[in-house]
């Protein structure tokens, strides 16, 4: 079976950049919420700074949808690399 590495690479940038989203949203709302998660990718995302303002909470979401895309994407490929290849589509 293989991956579909487009749809995979979507459903990454999706799920991350929704949960960035997310969890920066509910911080500005109540501002210790995630701060250590938030924090965490500041440190990985760079010109991102945790809890200063929606500026922030879009940057940090399009950082989020370009990096679970790609990680989705990779894990597809490398899937796709590593499966078995049979001809009957058994595995």
């Amino acid at each position: 079976m293989k991956l579909d590495v487009t749809a995979l690479g979507m459903t990454g940038g999706v799920f991350w950049g929704g949960a960035v989203l997310v969890v920066a949203a509910a911080n500005l709302v109540w501002p210790p919420y995630g701060m250590a998660f938030l924090e965490l990718a500041a440190s990985i995302y760079p010109g991102y700074h945790a809890g200063c303002g929606i500026g922030s909470v879009v940057a940090g979401t399009l950082y989020a949808v370009v990096d679970g895309a790609g990680a989705g994407a990779l894990f597809g490929l490398l899937y796709n690399f590593l499966a078995p290849r049979t001809s009957d589509g058994a595995g």
